[in-house]
């Protein structure tokens, strides 16, 4: 079985729930992220509600135990490393789900706001396909529902569909392999949508260690 993650129509900016865009939440005092190798903020992507072993999910609830929050750099596009899971130009917060507020907006005459948020929140829902690899879900999915396939936003946890190489990250503190949290596609609408080169984003989490990671493949 496969868990797709698909549009539900538009999404409540700032609401604690699994979206694609829309605002960032975070633990009170959290500061803007920013990019390790131009220094500017980064753009804000999507969250995801996890449950307690890390896994990602689509709702709300008391189960879950971290929302996870992806950010990427979009200052100077194909110039930071965005793609990269150790190149500092993404972020990738886990964090607790509990007394979350919004990030503060970076202040400055330089900061332009349409590179800090996609421009448009996408509501997301899971839907649970027989097929067992993600490339035939997503068709399966479209020719059942009549919908068009890039409604299919990404999947929640499974075996990620490397478009390239098995890039799974390694735990900096723990030196073990990761754990797949979410793969993204980059949105139904290409005016908001996610830069991944026309790729795919990969998340992936260490519970254990409070670490996450992000990179992408096109």
């Amino acid at each position: 079985m496969t868990t797709l993650i698909t549009y539900a129509g538009p999404g409540a900016p700032g609401a604690a729930v699994t979206r694609i865009g829309g605002v960032p939440l975070a633990v009170p005092g959290t500061a803007w992220p920013t990019c390790a190798e131009c220094g500017g903020p980064l753009k804000f992507l999507a969250q995801f509600r996890l449950d307690g072993s890390g896994s990602a999910v689509a709702g709300t609830g008391r189960a879950h135990a971290h929302v996870l929050a992806l950010f990427a750099c979009q200052n100077r596009p194909g110039s930071c490393r965005d793609w990269s899971a150790s190149s500092g130009a993404n972020a990738a917060l886990l964090l607790p789900a509990r007394g979350l507020r919004r990030i503060a907006r970076p202040r400055g005459r330089s900061v332009d706001v349409e590179k800090l948020f996609l421009g448009a929140a996408h509501a997301a829902e899971p839907y649970v396909a027989a097929e067992a690899d993600y490339d035939s879900a997503c068709a399966a999915w479209a020719e059942r529902t009549g919908r068009p396939r890039n409604h299919v936003l990404g999947q929640l946890g499974g075996a990620p569909a490397w478009l390239q190489y098995d890039q799974t990250p390694v735990c900096p503190d723990c030196a073990g392999p990761m754990r797949p949290a979410v793969q993204l596609q980059e949105g139904p609408d290409p005016i908001t949508a996610m830069n991944f080169g026309t790729g795919r984003g990969y998340a992936f989490t260490c519970i254990p260690c409070g670490g996450a990671a992000f990179l992408w493949q096109c």
